[in-house]
This record gives C-alpha cells, structure tokens and sequence, in this order.
C-alpha cells in the first residue's frame, strides 16, 4: 500500500510540473483526488478490510489525499504568482445597459409627486397582524368584507398583508394628526391568476388627516396625480364603493390605454380598468389610530402601482411583470 501511493504521488508531482494551465491542473486535481480518483477508490475498498487494516491504511490514505489536495494548491499559488495565468481582455463583446423594473420606475414617478404635494413616505412589514390588516381598519372577524381579499395565513398567526392600507394605522399611531403619508409596498392575495389579477403585487396608499379636509381634497390630489403620471388629461369616472375603512367610498376607473376604452382582456371587455379605491376615512380608523373624529377629518386612496404600470407601459398581462423574463421587459419603453 506504502509503495502504491508513494507511486500516485510521484505521477501527480510530475504532471503538476509539466501543468502550465489552471484549466489542466484543475484536471489533474480530479483524476488524483476526485470522486473517480484512485484514491477515493482505496478509501473505499476500507470497508472490506478487517479491524487492523482498516486501522493501519486508513489513516495513511486519509493523510496522502490531503498530501495531494495540498500538492494542487501550491501549484496553482504558484501559477498564479508567476504571473502564467492571464486574463485576455480583448474579446469583443457587448455590455447591454439594463434598466429598472416598470412597477419601481412607476413607484418613483408616484412617490416623487406625491412629495412635491407635501406627502412623506412611510413602509410597513409585509408579513401583519389581523389587527392591523382587518381590525383596526374597521373590519373585526367574522366581518364579511374579508371575503373581498382571500389572506395567506401564516403558520404564527400572522397574515400576509393584502393591503398597504395597514400603514394608515402606523402612521397615526407613530405621528398623529395632522398627517400626510404615501405608503408603497407589495402585497399579497390568494387570487386566481389572469391578465389583470395576480396573488402577488404592489399598491400605493395615500391619507391626509386635518381639520376640514373634504372630499374635494381628494378629487383634486387623484386628477392631477393621474395626469402628471400620464403627461395628458386620462378620462376617468368616479363611482360609489364599499371599503369598511372609509365612508363614503368611492372607485376611480380610468378608461383602459391598452385599447384605447374599446375593450380588451386586460380590461374584461368594459373599456375601463379600476384604478382607485377611495374614501373618507372611517371615524373607527381614526379612533384606532388615536385621532378624535370630531376633530380631524381625513381621506385615504390606494391603487394598484402594478396595474398602473400595465397602463403606462402598455402592457397587457399582468404575469409578465413578475415572470423575471428579460426578454419581455425590453420590449418596453422604460426611459
């Protein structure tokens, strides 16, 4: 066994020597010490050796492949200081310029104006608590507004928020009133995959707290956010909804940029896609946050950035946008 691997080792010095490549000593590293080496051929064939020879050859191969592991090693230390191995820098290649993702160019565009309006910029965890992602906004257990969003319940009791509308509750309790905050993020939803629906995606939220703000307040911040975001007047529609944490509620459509308001799949065929959800906010929501409703009055609005996104850039699939596909997302305009 002795004469064996004092043999092996004599092999692998002499082709070490004659290496001029990594590449080839990389190679050599493999024959002499990798998994179909003679080596771990020998370690092995030890399982059918008896006791003493196990004992006696064992610790003696053991040893001799970390001898050739440490033979490699200096080889290459050596290559490599001698100056041999180089790099050839005058390959002709390209480097493409990359971009950012439609939804943080959105983001930005969004955020940027809002604080231009006097807005501050806030974030909250993804990962909530009933409390604040249903309770606190007015919708307790049982209640059957949580039917609207299908939650990821976590294993610890938490959720996974489906709305950024957690941050006005924060927000109030970190700052009080009067207020004025934008919170963007992603969010979550167990929703069945189409072009205009995904269980994965991003919103904005928005809410002033002060004394005698009305809804004309609100009217005025979505026209002319929607319109710098555009860079043209957008037809829009205002219509009543129900959102528990705002009264009276309301539902901004605008008309669908993919077909011009004909009617397409990204649109359901209507013409129109739901941009913003809206409101008063609720007396209960300001309670929880530790704000007297007689006091402050306040609106809130959230929309989708994702979906905003898809109508700016033309973009007529929602699953495109999170597929990570390169190849799609330079089809886009992102300047």
């Amino acid at each position: 066994m002795e004469e064996k691997l004092s043999k092996l080792k004599e092999e692998l010095q002499k082709k070490l020597e004659e290496a001029t490549k990594e590449a080839d000593i990389l190679n050599i590293k493999s024959e002499y010490v990798g998994k179909k080496s003679e080596i771990s051929s020998l370690l092995s064939s030890l399982k059918d050796m008896s006791i003493e020879d196990k004992k006696k050859y064992g610790t003696m191969i053991n040893n001799t492949k970390k001898e050739f592991e440490e033979l490699v090693t200096r080889r290459l230390e050596t290559l490599e200081n001698s100056g041999e191995i180089t790099f050839d820098d005058t390959l002709d290649y390209e480097v493409e310029n990359g971009s950012l993702h439609p939804v943080t160019i959105i983001g930005k565009e969004i955020t940027d104006i809002l604080k231009r309006m006097g807005f501050t910029v806030v974030t909250g965890p993804e990962m909530e608590s009933e409390y604040y992602n249903f309770e606190a906004l007015n919708v307790p257990k049982d209640h059957p507004a949580r039917d609207m969003q299908d939650t990821y319940f976590l294993d610890n009791g938490m959720v996974l928020r489906t709305q950024t509308s957690d941050n006005q509750i924060h927000a109030m309790e970190n700052f009080g009133a009067p207020l004025r905050i934008c919170a963007p993020g992603r969010v979550f939803r167990n929703e069945d995959l189409d072009a205009n629906h995904e269980n994965t995606f991003f919103q904005i939220e928005g809410m002033v707290i002060d004394k005698g703000v009305t809804i004309e307040n609100l009217l005025y911040v979505m026209q002319n956010l929607l319109k710098e975001v555009f860079h043209e007047e957008v037809k829009v529609r205002l219509r009543p909804g129900f959102f528990p944490f705002t009264e009276p509620s309301y539902e901004m459509d605008m008309s669908c940029l993919i077909c011009g308001g004909k009617g397409c799949p990204t649109c359901k065929n209507s013409g129109w896609i739901e941009m913003v959800g809206s409101g008063m906010v609720h007396p209960s929501v300001l309670r929880a946050g530790g704000i007297d409703p007689e006091e402050y009055t306040g609106f809130a609005f959230g929309f989708g950035l994702t979906r905003l996104a898809m109508m700016k850039y033309k973009i007529n699939d929602i699953r495109v946008l999170n597929s990570g596909n390169i190849r799609y997302l330079k089809e886009f305009d992102l300047k």
